[in-house]
């Protein structure tokens, strides 16, 4: 017998018909009521809850506070609440929370180039944009 038909290489459940993969053949945890399991469910309520807090934290500040609060002073506090949220979902969902220090320093330096290289380009943009307008026309 081949060793593609050997039942403990999974690879012949990805050629194919994947309906295996999906439909609890490859269950990881088979006991519900394991410690393991029980950890998994609690870090994913965990995770509901601050994301929770947050976006209704969000939510009350727009509906009720922004109107008698400076503008800056709200484009900053959904700002820090934005990239709180998108930081812990890019830790938790992407695992890059769990990843090595190099790894996290791979990802972010680009990240925040990017973020710069946007900034920089729309302060430039409004610059052209004030010199455009501010200059006399022939």
């Amino acid at each position: 017998m081949s060793s593609h038909h050997n039942q403990d290489n999974i690879q012949h459940l990805y050629e194919g018909d994947q309906s295996k993969l999906y439909s609890g053949v490859m269950q990881h945890h088979t006991d519900v009521n394991s410690v393991e399991s029980k950890n998994q469910v609690k870090k994913i309520w965990r995770v509901f809850w601050i994301l929770l807090v947050v976006t209704v934290a969000e939510v009350i500040l727009g509906m009720f506070f922004s109107h008698n609060m400076p503008k800056v002073l709200v484009a900053v506090f959904f700002l820090a609440l934005t990239l709180f949220k998108a930081g812990y979902i890019v830790a938790i969902f992407m695992h890059l929370g769990d990843e090595k220090k190099n790894f996290l320093i791979t990802v972010m330096i680009p990240l925040t180039l990017f973020i710069w290289f946007i900034i920089a380009f729309l302060s430039d943009g409004f610059f052209w944009l004030h010199m455009n307008s501010a200059s006399p026309t022939r």
